[in-house]
């Protein structure tokens, strides 16, 4: 339960903190490229369940919908400002609304998009499917991008295994250390 209740008053904070920058960036998206400044993907929640994740949209309205790593020329498809925004990971900040809601923690294992299918079986298998996927997790601060998908579901069992608020703590910590270093990003 605090877990949740810090994940409500982080985000809730945070959004109004952000609100300035937020709408600037949706600006910015819709400026410099057709489409709407948000996009909502298809993501697996806690027990599998599929729900819609909002994101800054830093790709084309015509993107094919896998993940980016199978994608032949992923940088065909991005924007302008999208390069900018997965840099700095600023096209995550929407998902403070999927926080709030309850689809999301801020930390936990990330949500895998609704056609990963060897990612969703691989997290099911390991029990890993029971837990609320997060903004970031012990996954991404130790190669996010970089990491093949067994080694993604390793860190997340992990995870699994020693969460606690002072892991999660950590992990918030490391995150912002990743981001500033550019660390894991691969597009």
């Amino acid at each position: 339960m605090l877990k949740r209740y810090f994940d409500i008053l982080t985000s809730l904070v945070t959004l109004i903190v952000m609100g300035l920058p937020i709408f600037v960036i949706a600006g910015a998206v819709r400026l410099t490229s057709q489409g709407p400044a948000i996009y909502w993907s298809e993501r697996v929640g806690r027990n599998n369940k599929i729900f819609r994740m909002p994101k800054f949209r830093t790709m084309r309205v015509d993107t094919p919908t896998v993940p980016t790593h199978l994608m032949s020329d992923p940088e065909a498809y991005v924007t302008s400002i999208g390069k900018f925004l997965r840099r700095t990971s600023l096209d995550e900040l929407p998902q403070l609304l999927s926080i709030l809601v309850g689809d999301m923690s801020l930390v936990g294992p990330r949500p895998a998009l609704f056609n990963q299918n060897d990612l969703i079986a691989l997290r099911t298998e390991a029990g890993v499917d029971k837990m609320t996927p997060g903004l970031t997790g012990w996954a991404q601060i130790n190669g996010r991008d970089d990491l093949s998908i067994l080694v993604k579901v390793r860190f997340d069992v992990e995870y699994m295994r020693r969460r606690s608020f002072w892991l999660d703590m950590k992990i918030i910590v490391l995150t912002f250390v990743s981001v500033l270093h550019r660390r894991g990003v691969s597009h």
